[in-house]
């Protein structure tokens, strides 16, 4: 067999992940709060970038804006990037009633900490305050203790009753409930310390907690020679104690949500607002050209660099920000009942419905929608909230899963809790309100909403 040699031309397309184009990528799906930081670190890393202040008078800005008009050849279009193209029209809005400035304080006291310190104001014994100090670092977010006696034993050399002892002394501390193995254990030191250590409730979760759990309250009524009524107030007032004590002693500041986007109702019309008159406004540096004017040919080099990338960072901010609001544009005109109605008018939406309505890519919609949130007239939502697949209906329209779902959720709701309605059942009425859906698949988005099943639903 004869091996032969050639050369074959063959063309082919292929995209090249270039680092502008990663970095374009990047910062299309970056919410506001973590593009702030990226445009700050710009601003550090390239000179010829500054942060326009608030106080600049309009000639002056004009002037700016006119002077940093890119070169030809120097920027990468958005359209080349992505092959999108769009206007640049967009709303923003210039106050808005609220100013989301989270306070840091110096110190955060850990869980850790305000234990210690509670510790060390029940006991002087120095032992006792290493082996409490150890139970401490062992407790995990919920504040459940990691490790058993045995453990605790091992590691410093002591009988079970010492062990125990500092177990019991931690267990005394606050909140209730801390440092239990287990739950049931958490909640039977909550109610100790409610000196209820001898009560109904307390002899429900010490002897038949399994049945509690699987509201099984006949069976716990038969076994203590008891009304259900009773059993099921215990178990509302086991309901009302706290499952995750150590959460109380979390060192985390709440995390406050703050919208990407706005959307207000004004005379019959909603109106789009970008949520960042927090990100800084970059403007080119004017000192660039006395620096072009007396430098040498490397330099000269170098601030045309520098002025290349500034001129194509600030291009593709304002481009996301357009972006941004063209892409919410298409999601109130599709999901138009929604903002009239509620979730129980949401429509089936995909990102290739949007994308083919806005001529953009599926792959930019998605960057644009990715970990983005709106604040609209009915609350807060993530950007995926407006996507959604479809269910069929009698007449032949379709409707959103959420929508089914939402329906799922009243129904339940205002059902009779004595006589609570199967899934069967459920799916009979969404039939006969128009919905075509299966007893399967009302099983499903039950458990998805978090619901129970009928049996352990009912209440005497």
């Amino acid at each position: 067999m004869e091996m032969k040699m050639n050369l074959q031309l063959r063309q082919r397309q292929q995209l090249v992940m270039t680092p502008r184009l990663q970095q374009a990528l990047k910062l299309l799906q970056l919410p506001t709060l973590e593009l702030e930081q990226v445009l700050k670190n710009e601003v550090q890393a390239n000179p010829l970038l500054e942060i326009e202040e608030d106080d600049d008078d309009e000639q002056d800005r004009a002037q700016r804006e006119h002077a940093d008009e890119p070169q030809a050849g120097n920027l990468d279009n958005w359209e080349d990037i992505f092959n999108d193209g769009f206007d640049m029209q967009y709303q923003e809005k210039e106050d808005l009633s609220e100013d989301f400035v989270e306070r840091v304080p110096v110190h955060r006291q850990s869980a850790g900490d305000k234990l210690q310190r509670q510790l060390r104001m029940v006991t002087s014994d120095a032992e006792l305050l290493r082996i409490g100090e150890y139970i401490i670092g062992s407790l995990d977010d919920r504040g459940f203790l990691t490790v058993g006696l045995d453990e605790i034993r091992n590691v410093f050399h002591i009988g079970e009753s010492r062990a125990r002892e500092a177990l019991i002394l931690v267990q005394s501390l606050e909140p209730p409930g801390i440092a239990a193995r287990d739950l049931p254990e958490c909640l039977l030191l909550q109610l100790a310390a409610r000196g209820m250590a001898d009560s109904l409730v307390a002899r429900i979760i010490r002897d038949h907690f399994k049945e509690l759990m699987q509201r099984k309250y006949q069976e716990i009524a038969r076994k203590l020679k008891l009304g259900v009524e009773e059993v099921q107030e215990a178990a509302r007032y086991i309901g009302e104690l706290d499952p995750k004590p150590g959460l109380e002693l979390s060192s985390e500041e709440p995390h406050y949500i703050i919208p990407d986007l706005v959307v207000e109702e004004v005379d019959g019309e909603y109106v789009i607002y970008l949520n960042d008159r927090h990100l800084p406004r970059l403007r080119i540096a004017d000192s660039y050209k006395d620096y072009l004017r007396k430098a040498s040919k490397d330099t000269k080099d170098y601030v045309q660099g520098k002025l290349n990338q500034a001129q194509w960072l600030i291009r593709t901010v304002e481009q996301r920000r357009a972006t941004m609001v063209k892409v919410m544009a298409a999601i109130i005109e599709e999901q138009s009942d929604f903002f009239e109605r509620g979730p129980q008018a949401l429509r089936p939406l995909t990102l290739q419905q949007v994308a083919s309505k806005i001529g953009m890519h599926e792959s930019t919609v998605s960057r644009v929608t990715n970990n983005k949130t709106v604040q609209t007239p009915r609350g807060i939502f993530q950007l995926k909230y407006f996507f959604s697949s479809s269910l069929s209906t009698e007449d032949g329209e379709e409707v959103s899963a959420k929508a089914a779902k939402s329906r799922i959720q009243e129904i339940v709701s205002k059902e009779e809790k004595k006589r609570p309605l199967s899934d069967q059942k459920i799916a009979d009425i969404l039939r006969q309100e128009g919905l075509m859906i299966a007893r399967r698949t009302v099983a499903k988005y039950r458990e998805q909403l978090g619901i129970l099943p009928a049996r352990l639903r009912k209440e005497f």
